[in-house]
């Protein structure tokens, strides 16, 4: 199995065989908790006028995603995994828009399969991705904005990149290397309220959730859905 690791729009660009697009703060820790909290499947779009066209189309229930980490008009859920943690979805269908994580879903069109990243569910994304033995795994930590790299998508990639070798990082060690890095300080900044304090620990939960996402094209539109593991 050859590794290859990608950052940014770019990485995502030139993604191919298996790939895995990363998004740990916070968008594919915000689907993980949508599809824990029932949610049937999630629409991936790059921009928010596309979500909020499906919605009205009656594609989806509801929209969920940022600008700059803030929800965007007309939403109804931010890009936050706390603000999700007690909310019902049962059966929903979700449209997320966010700036880097549904930006880099789309544009990896070269992909063969698909998979939305992030360390709530790394484990279970591994163990799938071992079970197919394919011969290239594309992994793209996404970063700010899909245009500045992030200590929390790099550090997951190489995380991934190791389980999937066979190696099994520290835990621990992984998330205190997050934690000082640059997007982290963002979650105790009061002037900043759009990021809850909540959601750095929700993403930085290793392995809470015992599925992948995977990502299939489904009549021209990206739609992921939870594939539980053994």
């Amino acid at each position: 199995m050859e590794i290859r690791i990608g950052s940014l729009l770019r990485g995502a660009q030139e993604a191919a065989g298996t790939t895995i697009i990363i998004d740990v703060f916070r968008a594919f820790t915000t689907a993980a908790v949508a599809f824990a909290r029932g949610a049937e499947k999630i629409v991936l779009v790059a921009e928010v006028e596309e979500a909020l066209a499906l919605r009205h189309q009656g594609v989806g229930h509801l929209c969920m995603g940022e600008v700059a980490g803030v929800k965007p008009d007309a939403f109804d859920y931010g890009n936050s995994p706390y603000e999700l943690e007690n909310v019902d979805l049962t059966g929903k269908t979700v449209i997320q828009s966010t700036r880097a994580g549904t930006v880099g879903a789309t544009a990896a069109s070269a992909a063969e399969k698909l998979y939305l990243g992030s360390f709530v569910t790394a484990a279970a994304t591994v163990r799938t991705i071992q079970q197919q033995q394919p011969a290239l795994v594309s992994i793209v930590a996404m970063g700010y904005a899909s245009k500045q790299r992030a200590d929390e998508d790099e550090q997951c990639a190489l995380y991934l990149r190791n389980c999937l070798q066979g190696r099994q990082p520290n835990p621990d060690a992984v998330r205190q290397l997050v934690l000082v890095g640059h997007e982290a300080q963002k979650y105790d900044d009061p002037t900043q309220p759009q990021f809850h304090p909540q959601d750095k620990d929700l993403a930085l939960h290793i392995d809470r959730y015992s599925f992948a996402i995977p990502v299939s094209r489904d009549n021209g539109l990206l739609v992921a859905r939870p594939q539980p593991t053994p």
